[in-house]
């Protein structure tokens, strides 16, 4: 009978861990909520976190976003050849860029840059017991370390997106008029003929939602790393890690919310 019944109950074990860490996640990111609404705020927090996530993350975007934009429009060509369609192919460009690869791409590299850094840095205060010192000195934790962070996250990757998907289309226009021989003029037409504000308003809000997991999940996993250098580095790798995985499942949600008709 226990082997019957051993498979199932680790099942459970299994599931209720998972939901258990799914509920402490969401009382965390509502606490975090919470204290951006009252006072006081941490402005000084707030900028450096800013600067960190939006400024020093640009050259790794800005790379990433132009070589995808000639990536897409080399493969474009290459199929599109075949049907003789050449000329979808500034309308590819953009709304691959826009609507998905800029959000998307400029989301994993901060993912891995800032994400790490986050739970590495809130990682190493939890294991020093610097977290503790805070509240020996009247500071709450929450509001001094997460709630900045998280309306920094919030608002930098938009404007990493925007820096992305000017990028990327230019990446596309480059590659199409040098080397697969379309004209200037009649690229860039087409490149505006196809996109429409829905499909930027929408980037843009993938790209606030994805900027707020990546700050969660920084801070949820070193805010509750344990056991000292060992601890925080697996709190750096989980975190990179999760923020990926819903990066990705939210892009797809959010594009079913808004695409699917």
């Amino acid at each position: 009978m226990n082997l019957l019944l051993d498979p199932i109950a680790a099942v459970g074990r299994a599931v209720l861990a998972m939901v258990r860490k799914a509920g402490a996640l969401a009382l965390f990111a509502l606490a975090g909520i919470s204290h951006l609404l009252r006072p006081p705020f941490y402005w000084g927090v707030f900028f450096s976190s800013l600067i960190e996530i939006a400024f020093f993350s640009l050259p790794v975007v800005a790379l990433t976003a132009i070589f995808s934009g000639g990536v897409i429009a080399l493969q474009s060509y290459t199929g599109f050849a075949q049907y003789h369609v050449q000329s979808a192919i500034a309308g590819i460009v953009v709304l691959s860029v826009v609507r998905e690869l800029g959000p998307v791409l400029a989301g994993l590299m901060v993912a891995g840059r800032v994400g790490a850094a986050m739970s590495a840095e809130i990682g190493t205060m939890r294991v020093t017991d610097q977290i503790d010192a805070l509240r020996t000195l009247s500071t709450d934790p929450m509001k001094y370390l997460v709630a900045p962070r998280l309306l920094a996250g919030t608002l930098a990757l938009p404007f990493l997106v925007v820096i992305a998907d000017i990028l990327g289309v230019l990446g596309g226009f480059a590659v199409s008029t040098s080397k697969l021989g379309f004209a200037p003029d009649s690229y860039i037409l087409a490149t505006f003929a196809a996109v429409k504000p829905l499909d930027v308003i929408v980037g843009l809000v993938k790209a606030a939602v994805f900027g707020f997991l990546i700050a969660l999940m920084g801070c949820y996993h070193g805010y509750t790393s344990r056991g000292g250098a060992e601890g925080v580095g697996s709190a750096t790798t989980a975190a990179v890690v999760a923020a990926s995985i819903l990066l990705l499942a939210f892009d797809y949600l959010l594009t079913d919310l808004f695409f699917a008709q």
